[in-house]
């Protein structure tokens, strides 16, 4: 049977830098090329970066997209990659309007280019903002074989190009993919893979990004999947990865150019049926229509990474969400505040994962209120990490402004907050270290944080992870530390000792919210699934508890458009899914 060796180039590409990322895929065409690749593919977008947003607009960096996807076919060739199909994702502009595609690189040339036909205007995707759709199916004979692209969200959908490539016939189908990571998706992706595999009746060969770019996190999970159901290799996730596999297919000899609609089917409910194909434009490209002499495949076959377990996939996108957003940004250090509770913990093991002990520059910020124990978890900590660590006690400062304007109450209590809050800005100004807000999801849905105060910040690791999950990853970080018998990051007191702002005798966070277990299936239920009131109380939540967690949701939207970009887990992470208007009269009717 005809043969193909292909190659998945699981990149970590930077947004706007065409230069950079274009000297990227150059090396790892290479590196693939010599290992024998006849198709290398190349994630969504891998020239541009991805998601590239009101950049697509710039009829200048449309330009500069163009003029550098046929520069990189040029240098392709003069690097030793003619011979080989390279397939990269890239924005272009043409009279139909701005798109995201990707280009067909041979022999010096951009031989043809596909179109994104399905454009996601969903959770954190604005694609029918910027681009315009593609109705262009290009289909290349390499070796002998027929190869079709499809983008991303091409999958995703029902009808489209995958159903029309298996229409017309194809040997294997390449599907470049910009697929952000969110909690337990790798289970649907693949099974998503798997089904257009079929329905292709080819081999569906998924590559995807891998990296972080602001809120999102990419985390590769390239994969090889036969249209009977085998995946046959997988890359592993959350790292960059060039993922080789010999296909044995076989040649169908397919000629057919026109694209028939899926009939309807009448005996099936409306909802159900596969939408109507609609008048794709077959262009069949040849370049090789021999097939290859027959030989020897790779001695050791491709991986198939293993599964993660949850809290180790979640560790893993915040980890890389937090390196790239400060290795992107030109940051070389991080600081925060070490109150010696759970997040500040937390986010400190995840700065030390992520940029190491050297990078992170803790600060414990006592008040005339922190408990000694606080002080001591927190010097534990950083003891604990190896990373820096100094002490600067607001005391002194947060008696001016309380003598001066003399503040009480709630006034008195966020003042220390805000003391901190510029103590950390003020040394993040004087030393060039990017500030962590190491808020969690639960405290942010609810405004249990002190606008400039511990809200300050360049980036949020932790914003989209609720409290109680927090806890689970502490635990997790911690058992991980033993087996691999290393210090486990975290003391044990701040993981077991109750969740306190310290700004007032005895406080503690109970005071003012409910226990955290119920506050966060509360919260899930209103948050991420839209549920109404109505329905909460259907759940069996007490009435007067949901009406509480309620009206501090509703009224906090202005302090979480204020809070700082954090990486997205979840289904509807705040600012990036969830979005909803700061000035809102809007409540639901209680009974």
């Amino acid at each position: 049977m005809p043969q193909l060796r292909i190659a998945l180039a699981q990149v970590n590409a930077r947004v706007g830098d065409i230069t950079g990322n274009s000297s990227m895929i150059v090396e790892r065409a290479k590196e693939a090329v010599e290992q024998g690749a006849h198709v290398v593919a190349f994630p969504e977008m891998a020239l541009a970066g991805y998601p590239v947003e009101d950049l697509a607009l710039r009829k200048s960096f449309a330009a500069a997209n163009r003029s550098g996807i046929e520069s990189l076919a040029e240098r392709l060739r003069d690097e030793g990659c003619g011979d080989s199909l390279v397939i990269v994702g890239h924005l272009d502009r043409e009279d139909e309007g701005i798109r995201n595609s990707a280009s067909l690189l041979y022999g010096g040339e951009v031989v043809d280019t596909y179109h994104k036909h399905h454009l996601p205007n969903y959770g954190v995707f604005d694609e029918a903002r910027y681009f315009a759709p593609g109705y262009d199916l290009p289909i290349v004979r390499m070796h002998g074989l027929d190869v079709g692209v499809v983008i991303c969200e091409d999958i995703w959908q029902n009808g489209g190009p995958v159903a029309a490539l298996g229409r017309v016939g194809v040997d294997a189908v390449v599907c470049i993919n910009g697929s952000p990571y969110q909690r337990s998706k790798n289970e649907e992706r693949t099974s998503l893979v798997v089904r257009r595999a079929a329905e292709a009746d080819a081999p569906l060969a998924y590559v995807n990004l891998v990296g972080a770019q602001d809120e999102l996190v990419f985390d590769g999970d390239s994969m090889i999947a036969t249209n009977h159901g085998e995946v046959l290799a997988r890359a592993p996730r959350f790292s960059e990865s060039l993922l080789l596999h010999d296909l044995d297919l076989t040649a169908g000899g397919h000629t057919s150019t026109e694209v028939t609609p899926e009939p309807a089917d009448q005996e099936v409910p409306l909802h159900f049926r596969p939408k109507t194909l609609p008048a794709f434009h077959v262009n069949r490209i040849t370049l090789s229509p021999d097939p290859l002499p027959e030989y020897a495949p790779l001695r050791q076959e491709a991986p198939v990474a293993e599964a993660l377990s949850e809290e180790a996939e979640i560790w893993a996108a915040l980890v890389t969400g937090l390196r790239d957003y400060v290795r992107k940004n030109g940051f070389e250090a991080v600081t925060f505040g070490f109150s010696g509770g759970i997040d500040s913990s937390v986010c400190a093991a995840l700065a030390v994962d992520a940029l190491g002990p050297q990078a992170l520059y803790g600060v414990s910020l006592p008040s005339h209120y922190s408990s000694e124990h606080s002080r001591s978890d927190a010097a534990e900590l950083a003891e604990r990490l190896g990373c820096h660590f100094e002490t600067h006690a607001i005391e002194d400062m947060v008696r001016v402004f309380v003598d001066q304007l003399g503040l009480s109450g709630l006034a008195e209590e966020n003042i220390q907050a805000r003391c901190r809050g510029m103590t950390l800005m003020a040394l993040s100004n004087q030393h060039g270290r990017l500030v962590l807000a190491p808020g969690n999801k639960t405290e942010l849905a609810v405004g249990y944080s002190t606008l400039y105060g511990d809200a300050v910040g360049g980036f949020a690791p932790i914003k989209d992870v609720p409290k109680t999950l927090v806890w689970r990853l502490a635990r997790w970080r911690n058992d991980e530390a033993d087996k691999l018998g290393t210090t486990p990051p975290i003391p044990e007191g701040s993981i077991t000792k109750a969740p306190s702002a310290e700004l007032r005798p005895g406080q503690v966070d109970t005071d003012s919210l409910p226990p955290y277990e119920v506050l966060d299936e509360i919260l899930d239920g209103y948050v991420e699934g839209d549920r109404s009131y109505a329905e909460l109380i259907g759940q069996g939540f007490d009435a007067q508890l949901v009406e509480q967690v309620l009206r501090m949701v509703d009224r906090a939207e202005h302090k979480r458009r204020q809070y700082p970009p954090g990486t997205k887990i979840t289904l509807k992470a705040f600012g990036r899914d969830r979005r909803l208007p700061v000035t809102n009269r809007w409540q639901e009717a209680r009974p």
